[in-house]
């Protein structure tokens, strides 16, 4: 008994997903990401050579503040996802006491 993968994609749902969205148009945006992808590391290579010109004529000024730039643009999703867990942590424990208060009082 051989099954194929396209078999047992659809017979688990994988491929029917987003019904309206057609397959052409699914791979329409996959291209669109892969282009904005290729651009945005060329745009890194620019960066890299302008560092390295920068530090070898002895100007490392410029190198700490675009590595520094790179280590904010890392860190704010971060934190931005993790203020979101806090407060929905702490909103949702706040709703559990105050639904257990009610039953005691109620009970």
């Amino acid at each position: 008994m051989s099954t194929d993968i396209s078999s047992l994609l659809v017979s688990n749902g994988y491929l029917n997903l987003y019904p309206s969205v057609s397959m052409k148009k699914m791979f329409s945006i996959l291209i669109l990401l892969t282009t904005l992808a290729m651009a945005a590391r060329a745009q890194c290579a620019m960066c890299r050579t302008t560092l390295e010109n920068n530090i070898s004529e002895g100007n490392p000024g410029i190198a700490a503040g675009i590595n520094f730039g790179i280590l904010y643009l890392l860190a704010t999703p971060y934190l931005a996802i993790g203020l979101i867990i806090f407060f929905w942590f702490r909103a949702s424990k706040k709703n559990a006491l105050t639904k257990l208060d009610e039953r005691t009082l109620a009970g």
